[in-house]
Formats: C-alpha cells, sequence, structure tokens
C-alpha cells in the first residue's frame, strides 16, 4: 500500500528538531512538501523514507531535488503517477515523499527463493511499471536490488546486482530506453529491517525503484510560474 506518513526514532537532539518540522509539514501535500525542500527538509524525508528504503534510494531522491516552484511543478507530476502505479500495481509499496517516488517490490513478490531469474507472474508487474514509464518519460530510474545478510558480502553483492539487472532487461524489453535505467546493487549493505528474525530478512529482501525527474523536466519546471 502507499506510504504518506512514517515514524522518525532517534536518541539525538535530531529528533527534537525533526519532530518540530515534521509537525509543522503534516498539513502540506505531498507537492507542497516538494516545493519547500532543502537541506533542512531533505534531511526529515530522509529520516521518514530510511525506515522504509535504503540509504541509496534516499540519497537519490533528496540529491534530485530542485525545490522551489520548480519542485511543486515535478513533485505534482509525481503525485499523479504515484496514485497510478499504486491502482495498478497493488502488490508493490509505493512511497511517494519530496519529488520523486520509489516503488518498492519484496523479492519474494519478483524472484523464486535464490533465483535471479523473473517469475513469469512477476513480469507483469514490471510491464505494467514500465508502462507507467514510458507514459512519463521525464524521468531517471534507478533499479537498486537488496538482499539478507545470509551468505558472504561477496556473494550476496553479486545476487543483488543480478535481481537489479534482471529487472531492468526485462523493463528496457517493454520499450523503457537502457539510457533511463541505472542498476545498483547493495547486498546486505542496507537493511531496513532485522535479520535475525525470518520476517526482517525476508523484508531486507527487495528491490527497490526510484523515480526522479531528468535534466530535461527539471528545465521544464523552472520555466513554470
Amino acid at each position: 500500500m502507499m506510504t504518506s506518513k512514517f515514524k522518525i526514532a532517534t536518541l539525538s537532539i535530531a529528533l527534537a528538531v525533526s519532530a518540530m518540522m515534521l509537525q509543522s509539514c503534516d498539513s502540506l501535500t505531498k507537492t507542497q512538501k516538494g516545493a519547500g525542500i532543502g537541506a533542512a527538509a531533505g534531511g526529515v524525508i530522509g529520516a521518514l523514507i530510511g525506515k522504509k528504503a535504503g540509504n541509496t534510494a534516499v540519497g537519490a531522491l533528496i540529491g534530485g531535488a530542485v525545490g522551489g516552484t520548480a519542485g511543486a511543478f515535478i513533485g505534482k507530476r509525481m503525485d499523479k503517477q504515484a496514485a497510478e502505479i499504486q491502482t495498478a500495481i497493488p502488490n508493490a509499496e509505493v512511497i511517494r515523499e519530496g519529488e520523486g517516488i520509489i516503488v518498492k517490490f519484496d523479492s519474494g513478490i519478483l524472484f523464486d527463493f535464490n533465483s535471479a531469474i523473473l517469475k513469469e507472474a512477476a513480469k507483469d508487474n514490471i510491464k505494467t511499471l514500465a508502462n507507467s514509464l514510458n507514459q512519463y518519460p521525464g524521468t531517471d530510474v534507478r533499479v537498486i536490488g537488496h538482499t539478507d545478510n545470509v551468505g558472504s558480502e561477496a556473494v550476496n553483492m553479486t545476487f543483488s546486482e543480478k535481481r537489479a539487472a534482471a529487472v531492468k532487461a526485462y523493463a528496457v524489453g517493454q520499450g523503457v530506453p537502457s539510457s533511463r535505467l541505472i542498476t545498483v546493487g547493495k547486498g546486505f549493505s542496507e537493511p531496513i529491517a532485522d535479520n535475525s528474525t525470518d520476517a526482517g530478512r525476508a523484508a531486507n529482501r527487495r528491490v527497490e525503484i526510484v523515480i526522479m525527474a531528468n535534466d530535461q523536466l527539471k528545465s521544464e519546471a523552472k520555466t513554470q510560474g
């Protein structure tokens, strides 16, 4: 289901600062948050999304933000695309914050255990996502593979890279230009859950797809308003 709010948990002074900023932003839409994003706001978004997605996905989302009126223009577009993706792919988790979208699949939805070959049913999910990417051409996409911590670091890194590559290859086969897609394998370096439990390891075995404005869309956004 689409994620709109997340809890912040820290044991530092940043807790108080983040809490105040979050409280002041509760009444804002995602688009309005995109308009006001900056270094401080980016930190809050990072803390929020970081409970649901890895640092690489969060960093891409924050690093690609432009802010201001241009950010609001991009955010409105992302609102629409995120809602459409969630409706079309109900078994994906769609995280919509700032000026981008993270679409997260538990690896079990896409792959059999210990496999980097897409399931037949999973191909429908990627095809649907590819259709959305083709409908909204003004974006760059990062496909990030993650694993649990069972096995060696080297094996898990390779495995995460192969899964990300499999998703990209199928999307390209559905007409998404290869130049729009970057794959990243993170192995078990960015867990979002406790690897000491079965449920936690399952959550950590995932693929995150980050959608953000490309340079052309950013330029177009800056001419608005």
